[in-house]
This record gives C-alpha cells, structure tokens and sequence, in this order.
C-alpha cells in the first residue's frame, strides 16, 4: 500500500458507536501496520472502565489521562489508533493527531449510533452517560464535536449503511486525494 511521508500513523475519529475500533483493525490488516484501541489501553492501564474513571475523577480528570495516552500514542509509527468519541474536545490533541498522522472521521446519523451502542452491551457497561443519555444525548453532543471532528479530520466517511470493509476501502481510496485536499467520502 502506497501512502505517503505524513502518514506514520492513521487516526480514526467520530462518536462512540461509529464503528472506530472495528475499522481500525481492518484498516491496520490490510496496511500491514499494528492498531490500537486508546479506550481499551486507557482501561487497561488504570484498571478501571471508563464509566468507572468518570465518577471518580470526573471528566476533568478522564480526559486528562485521555490526552497523556494519546501523546504516547502519537509517538508510534505505521498504527492504526481508534480514538474515544471526545478526543477531539482539547486542541492539543487535534493537533498533535494532525502532526503524527492522516485522520478519518467516522460518522453516522444519530438514529444508526443509537441503534449500534443499544445493540452493544460492552459500551453501555463500561461507557459514561455523558449529558441526558440517549437519542437525546447523540444529538446534543454531536452539536458540539462535529465542527471539531471536521476542521481535524483529512478523510470523512459516512458509516451508516456500510459494511466495515466497505468503510476501510472508502478511507484508503481517499488517500489518492491527499495532495493538498481533505477527501469526503460519504457525507
């Protein structure tokens, strides 16, 4: 696979239940590279899900772990990293993704996340409500990270309706497009 000197390290971005972590490990297969998931590293390390680091040091402190692992994270070459949904909340860490690598945003209408994360008991047990919960709680938050998920991301993506293969050939069609244009590929 041919990809270019900015991309030691592919980033995937976009709300939970956009299908980041699954993607990520297509995508890595089929550069050849390795992947990583930060939530699942993150939970790892501190020995607690992430609902679990919220009520104990709240957002605050979650996302000052978030952004020392993606630091880290950033130092790695040729990997594949699926980000957590708000990642993309603390400019430091939009700019160090765009330094470290290419960024695809992963998106999906609010209708299709809340039917993959109702459908995904993982994430209802180790995710944090974040605002009201729900339908609600996509839309509200989806408000204020989408303008921050675009002005980083160098692909976009639309996920709804598409196979996880379907997406990774969609991210990797668009690098042909990298000389000097983002790549919208679906949305």
């Amino acid at each position: 696979m041919d990809v270019d000197s900015r991309s030691e390290n592919w980033f995937l971005i976009g709300y939970r239940g956009a299908g980041k972590t699954t993607v990520a490990r297509l995508l890595a297969e089929r550069l050849g590279w390795a992947w990583v998931d930060a939530d699942q590293v993150l939970e790892t390390r501190d020995g607690r899900t992430i609902r679990e680091i919220f009520a104990a040091e709240g957002e605050a402190g979650f996302r000052d772990k978030e952004t020392a692992l993606l630091t880290e994270l950033c130092s790695l070459k040729q990997h594949v990293i699926a980000t957590g949904g708000g990642v993309v909340l603390r400019l430091e860490n939009r700019l160090e993704m765009q330094r470290s690598g290419r960024i695809a945003w992963l998106v999906a209408d609010p209708p299709t996340l809340w039917r993959r994360l109702q459908n995904d008991i993982s994430s209802q047990e180790r995710r944090p409500a974040l605002t009201t919960g729900g339908l609600a709680e996509i839309e509200e938050l989806l408000i204020v990270r989408e303008p921050l998920y675009h002005a980083c991301a160098d692909v976009t993506v639309d996920t709804t309706g598409r196979s996880p293969e379907e997406v990774v050939s969609a991210i990797l069609n668009a690098t042909a497009c990298f000389r000097g244009a983002k790549a919208d590929t679906g949305r």
